[in-house]
């Protein structure tokens, strides 16, 4: 099908005139291209990753070495998509590369840069995504095939009773996963009973 403006185009699913650069807490959902299940599986509410999904799992534990102002905290890798949290600090909080620990081995598939600088939520996403795919991609011995859909969900978490149900929900997502919207094999039933 052709490119039609009038049909193809894609809205803008962030909060109008808020500034996602700034200061707090952001929960992140990103999902696989077509909803694939590319990261593994999730075996007696546990989740196994494959090596896609280690890449996945190490590359958002690697943010913190290029980006500056990111405290990460919750983070799942499921089979089509990730869940996580994302804090964003003001540059004077900053202690070292953040509360996570550096990675302590190689990259998966190339080295890190070295350029560290300031970035909003958009920046930070798309960094994860770039990353993550082009180290799947190179496992995977090909160029330019899509990892993960074109946005991404995001929700602004405004106090710390949020960000603890947050929390929650990431840790318990294996074992729910047979309801979960995101998990093809799931019946309407199953997910009806939440």
């Amino acid at each position: 099908m052709k490119y039609n403006p009038d049909i193809h185009h894609r809205r803008s699913i962030r909060l109008k005139g808020y500034d996602y650069a700034q200061p707090g807490a952001y929960f992140i959902t990103i999902c696989t291209h077509h909803r694939e299940c590319l990261f593994g599986d999730v075996v007696d509410g546990e989740m196994r990753l494959n090596t896609f999904g280690k890449i996945v799992e190490w590359t958002w534990r690697d943010l913190p070495n290029h980006i500056v102002n990111i405290v990460l905290d919750a983070f799942v890798v499921m089979p089509n998509h990730v869940h996580g949290i994302v804090i964003i600090v003001d540059d004077h909080h900053m202690v070292g590369a953040g509360s996570e620990p550096a990675p302590t081995e190689p990259a998966p598939t190339e080295p890190a840069p070295t350029n560290r600088k300031r970035h909003g939520l958009p920046e930070i996403v798309r960094q994860f995504k770039t990353f993550s795919a082009r180290r799947i991609n190179k496992h995977r011995g090909v160029r330019g095939v899509p990892v993960w859909q074109r946005n991404y969900y995001e929700h602004i978490v405004r106090d710390e009773n949020a960000l603890n149900r947050i929390r929650e929900y990431i840790r318990n997502n294996p074992f729910n996963w047979s309801m979960d919207q995101e998990n093809p094999s799931a019946t309407r039933n199953e997910r009806n009973k939440r």
